[in-house]
């Protein structure tokens, strides 16, 4: 059987970097990367690099001869500075950006990495970016569209998060109180989340689906059998 081709983008990132991590001497998946500079790859990674500016990445992406895309792109408004309009360019209109190119190539599936409370009627910019994001993507009318919403990702970023560093020292104490709907907003390692996108990249059935907490805990044990 043929490996699964994913096409990542955001390969530089906290999910990304821990993707590729994972599928270190599977022979099941193949990642192609893309992404603005060279990374450090893991001993054993058996996968391609293309590098690019962004506005180059459509044609990476079209070479990648992907079965999935999986879009792990974001960055924080206080990375950029404040400024809004650079991260409503990241978050929303590069990822657009993405998600078209590759449906352009013939990609059908696509898993996105949003948030937690993503919401385009949201007074958070943050949540409410991230929610317009996700109507866009699904007016795209992949064959199939996953949308993952974890709260706080634990896991080692390069990038200083003053605030993420605090809360996941409060987070263990805050979980086991989460309970109902609330599950919702409970932390999560990044590479448990990294098995939910690996296990969601095999999907056939076609659909939009939103997976927060549980479902991606349910989709990571429904794939194990």
């Amino acid at each position: 059987m043929k490996p699964v081709r994913i096409c990542l983008v955001g390969a530089t990132g906290l999910v990304g970097s821990r993707l590729i991590h994972a599928v270190v001497g599977r022979a099941d998946l193949r990642i192609v990367g893309v992404a603005r500079r060279e990374m450090p790859l893991p001993p054993g990674a058996q996968m391609e690099m293309l590098v690019a500016e962004p506005w180059g990445w459509a044609d990476a992406i079209a070479a990648s001869n992907a079965n999935v895309l999986v879009c792990a792109l974001g960055t924080t408004i206080r990375a950029q500075g404040g400024d809004q309009a650079a991260f409503r360019a990241i978050d929303h209109d590069l990822v657009l950006d993405c998600a078209r190119a590759a449906k352009t190539a013939g990609i059908g599936h696509m898993v996105l990495v949003s948030s937690v409370g993503a919401d385009r009627a949201s007074r958070n910019f943050y949540l409410r970016v991230k929610g317009e994001t996700e109507d866009a993507l699904a007016k795209l009318h992949f064959t199939r569209l996953d949308i993952l919403r974890p709260a706080l990702l634990r896991g080692p970023r390069a990038e200083r998060r003053p605030a993420e560093r605090l809360a996941m020292i409060l987070n263990p104490l805050i979980d086991p109180f989460l309970r109902g709907g609330l599950r919702r907003f409970h932390s999560i390692k990044a590479d448990t989340m990294v098995q939910a996108v690996i296990a969601l990249a095999k999907e056939k059935a076609g659909g939009r689906f939103v997976h927060e907490y549980d479902a991606m805990r349910y989709a990571i044990r429904r794939a194990r059998g």
